[in-house]
């Protein structure tokens, strides 16, 4: 597989340094793409970068991560209006260790395979070296006057904030091309990957390994993502979309990518999946002549919640989306665990009910009248059940006067009330 024929058609090359293709035809070359361990797990904004790193072994070359130890202690000031907030070494290591086991399912670390992949943490050789050191071994190579036509420099210092800029963050390009010299002299790394934001931090390591080393070296920049309506990739109500079950269910996971819009559902296919160009071509196709059944959003939900969860999550995702809408999701909703049910029914409103009620046997109709009120009379409750208007876990019920038992709780803890079509409410048992 040709790397940047691969990367073109996918539409993930934004800029290419000269002599990039050349550098990868000569054989197995090794790269890098940067990592910023703020949290202990990627979203999906990281995505396209690690995509480009699977590419990059799937044709044949070695993929370096580096974990920005030492750089994340300081704030890379790229496409940021406000610096921000360090971190201590023992939070930098436990974000390294939970990234790599998320890049484990993207990249393969430990075949003995000559293009193996491979994580660095710019912390280990950063951590010793002095400021005197660094100010005279580095900073006399690059001028001032070259820093400061960074666009992230320009940018941070044109008024944009009124806080301006730290030195810290100023240094942080400096930093970031060191990186790029010690992995071109330790690793031979030739090529450094990244968004389109970094181009001046990559170029300024090429930079100082011509004039240090006297050698080449070469970037690589994919697009930043964008929405088709203009919003911000990646973001909802709650926030960012992580790959970690923990912040983001794979129910939530999967929606999200279900939930997009035609034209950036053409677009994401190519960059979150491995799908080839004649299968993706087929699906651009199929959704022309078909728009309503979605077969591009379909296809991409369950390949990227598949390649970051598993296929075990992606089915529960797909089961569990049909329990609103489907008369025969009985099943489902017994099999789906409790952090999915409670994405399911977020939104749905919801009530506390004691446990005792359940233990004591409680009547169906005084549950829902008394306890929880989602009938305003039993009256009206028991009118409804006549007209076969109300399920108790997707399950219609012909009696109101029926005993609620432990075997109707889901998750040992909630009871799902369904009246008439679309009317949902939620029993919490405590």
């Amino acid at each position: 597989m040709d790397f940047i024929e691969e990367l073109s058609w996918r539409g993930m090359i934004h800029q290419m340094m000269p002599g990039t293709d050349e550098q990868l035809k000569k054989g197995m070359t090794t790269a890098y793409l940067g990592i910023d361990p703020t949290a202990d797990s990627l979203h999906i904004g990281h995505l396209v970068g690690v995509m480009m790193l699977k590419h990059f072994q799937r044709s044949g070359h070695k993929p370096l991560a580096l974990v920005g130890g030492a750089t994340g202690m300081i704030g890379d000031p790229s496409m940021k209006s406000q610096e921000r907030k360090l971190l201590d070494e023992e939070t930098l290591r436990h974000n390294q260790e939970a990234i790599k086991k998320q890049l484990a399912k993207f990249l393969d670390f430990d075949s003995d395979a000559p293009n193996r992949a491979e994580m660095v943490n710019n912390y280990d050789w950063m951590k010793n070296f002095s400021f005197l050191d660094f100010i005279r071994d580095i900073g006399k190579h690059i001028t001032v006057n070259y820093m400061m036509a960074k666009d992230s420099v320009k940018k941070r210092l044109s008024g944009e904030s009124r806080e301006g800029m730290s030195f810290t963050e100023f240094s942080y390009q400096l930093c970031q091309g060191y990186d790029f010299l010690h992995l071109y002299r330790d690793k031979g790394c030739r090529l450094q990957l990244g968004g389109s934001d970094q181009w001046g931090n990559i170029t300024t390591g090429t930079e100082l390994i011509r004039r240090i080393e006297g050698g080449e070296a070469f970037a690589l920049t994919c697009p930043l993502i964008t929405k088709a309506d203009g919003g911000k990739f990646g973001k909802t109500e709650s926030g960012n979309v992580w790959l970690d079950p923990r912040y983001t269910t794979p129910y939530k996971f999967y929606q999200f990518w279900l939930n997009v819009s035609d034209e950036d559902a053409a677009k994401y296919i190519k960059i979150f999946t491995e799908l080839t160009r004649e299968e993706v071509e087929a699906l651009i196709e199929e959704q022309a002549k078909d728009p309503g059944a979605r077969p591009l959003q379909k296809r991409l939900a369950k390949e990227i919640t598949t390649m970051v969860h598993s296929a075990e999550d992606y089915e529960m995702a797909v089961e569990a989306s049909q329990i609103l809408f489907s008369n025969k999701a009985a099943d489902a909703l017994h099999r789906i665990d409790e952090a999915t049910l409670l994405s399911v029914m977020e939104g749905v409103p919801q009530f506390e009910v004691p446990r005792a009620a359940i233990e004591e046997g409680t009547k169906l109709v005084d549950l829902l009248t008394d306890t929880a009120p989602v009938f305003a009379s039993k009256g009206e409750m028991r009118k409804l059940v006549q007209g076969g208007g109300v399920s108790i876990n997707k399950e219609k019920i012909a009696d109101p006067y029926a005993p609620v038992t432990p075997d109707m709780l889901l998750n040992d803890r909630y009871i799902l009330v369904q009246r008439g079509k679309k009317n949902y409410y939620l029993l919490r048992i405590s």
